[in-house]
């Protein structure tokens, strides 16, 4: 067994005084990462689980505290080598989220609620061929994928003949059967530098023309051994969702505690 761990905190604070002329409004935004991979291989046989819970807040003078950040995804993969480079492999792996999202008016005030924990919430599994050359890289091709999407929270369940996040008016489940693509790419740069990403397509075998897509991808720089700059950004479409593709960024200065170090 091998086991790697962290715990991240960062924190942005901006504040003007009441007569400062060029224009701003305090705030204060707190984000924290708790992160944790587990390696287990024997002969030809490896299983890998790993689990990333993010979640931050962000408030504006005069506003509600609104999140800029909330995640929580546990990937659970064993594979067979069955050569250098490529294994047979099965996975599971559950996404969702910790706290309810809004949408809110422009007065700031919230007028709609839009998700919370279990709605959605995901849990897909996967049975296919993975391609890993090194210990940086590897890319699972998944023929046999099922996916549940679950919507528990009864007040998001879809009404009077809408849809939301794909599951049918008045249902709170839908399944899926599908192809899936997964590439992981976790490498140094640099001493100091690490970049790591993870692209998704799931493509319903029912709706092959119009997969969903999403790109996670972070870029750490080490200040020192707990300081880092993190630059994160999200790429993401899926037609369930929206019809536009859907991005995110994030700059980060934060604390960062690794085990083993």
């Amino acid at each position: 067994w091998r086991h790697w761990s962290s715990l991240g905190i960062n924190a942005n604070q901006a504040s003007f005084s009441d007569n400062w002329t060029g224009g701003g409004v305090n705030s204060i935004s707190v984000g924290a990462l708790i992160s944790h991979k587990s390696d287990y291989s024997r002969n030809n046989t490896n299983f890998v689980t790993e689990l990333n819970m993010q979640y931050g807040k962000q408030k504006n003078k005069d506003q509600l505290p609104r999140k800029n950040n909330d995640r929580i995804f546990w990937d659970n993969k064993l594979s067979l080598k069955v050569s250098k480079y490529w294994s047979l492999y099965t996975s599971l792996t559950f996404e969702s989220q910790f706290d309810l999202g809004f949408t809110y008016g422009s007065d700031g005030r919230i007028t709609d609620t839009i998700s919370n924990f279990m709605a959605p919430g995901y849990l897909t599994e996967s049975l296919g061929i993975e391609y890993k050359p090194d210990n940086t890289f590897s890319l699972r091709i998944g023929t046999g994928t099922a996916r549940q999407t679950f919507i528990l929270d009864e007040r998001l369940v879809p009404r009077n003949g809408a849809t939301r996040f794909g599951v049918e008016s008045d249902k709170n489940f839908r399944n899926d059967l599908a192809f899936q693509l997964t590439a992981n790419l976790d490498r140094n740069i640099t001493p100091t530098l690490n970049l790591k990403s993870r692209y998704n397509m799931f493509a319903n075998y029912e709706e092959l023309g119009d997969p969903a897509h999403r790109l996670d991808a972070t870029l750490t720089a080490t200040v020192t051994r707990l300081i880092n700059v993190s630059l994160t950004g999200i790429l993401l479409y899926d037609s369930r969702l929206d019809e536009e593709i859907q991005t995110s960024q994030t700059l980060a200065l934060g604390l960062l505690f690794k085990l083993p170090r």
